[in-house]
């Protein structure tokens, strides 16, 4: 699993693998993992839709097994979710889709936590404490593999991104008979006035061949 995740690939097809292998591993029934992206946390994959809405569920009720292995650090275990203290809210509207017991452990990162790593069964008391200590070993990879595909695709975009503007500059210098740097500035300043990315309006550019909303002249 390590050198498969480890394999340089692109951060959807190292979620696929994170899926795959532990549910192979585990044997439960389903599996999803959470990222925290942009402050927000968003499931980024989920093996059954049902594993999704448990996961938005926890969101809406603000509680629940993964939320806490993000924000605090506790990685958890729960037998029955139907009954669970813990979560009151959650754990009977996750029962209610099906999932009686749950394994959940955080996906740490250097400096701040990437997300949960969460399997579900809907068998109750399915999770033993040695599950939970290899959940941990499978987490601590799969945290490494995901940290290192959402770096390069960041870094993909910005390449991307850098060389799209560079596109809009050219097409702004030759229509308006500007040098690069004024062409940039054109385009930083209609990215303020519309609140928009300069990324995005460098495809505008791009696409229309001019600043959009321009008249041809």
């Amino acid at each position: 699993m390590a050198r498969e995740m480890g394999a340089r690939g692109s951060l959807d097809h190292t979620l696929e693998i994170v899926l795959a292998r532990t549910q192979q591993a585990f044997l439960c029934d389903a599996v999803g993992i959470l990222l925290v992206q942009e402050g927000r946390i968003t499931t980024a994959a989920a093996s059954t839709p049902d594993v999704q809405r448990a996961d938005e569920l926890q969101m809406e009720c603000g509680e629940g097994p993964c939320l806490e292995a993000i924000s605090r650090r506790q990685d958890h275990i729960a037998d029955d979710l139907g009954s669970d203290s813990r979560w009151c809210t959650w754990g009977p509207k996750a029962a209610a889709l099906g999932w009686r017991s749950i394994l959940s452990v955080g996906l740490l990162g250097e400096e701040r936590p990437l997300g949960a790593l969460n399997l579900y069964s809907r068998q109750t008391s399915f999770f033993t404490v040695d599950d939970l200590h290899l959940g941990e070993v499978f987490g601590a990879q799969a945290a490494v593999a995901l940290a290192g595909a959402r770096e390069r695709e960041t870094l993909l975009r910005a390449v991307d991104a850098r060389h799209l503007i560079g596109q809009a500059q050219g097409i702004l210098m030759e229509r308006y008979g500007i040098d690069a740097a004024q062409a940039f500035t054109v385009l930083r300043r209609y990215s303020s006035h519309t609140n928009r990315k300069l990324r995005l309006v460098a495809e505008d550019v791009v696409a229309n061949r001019q600043l959009p909303g321009t008249r041809t002249s």
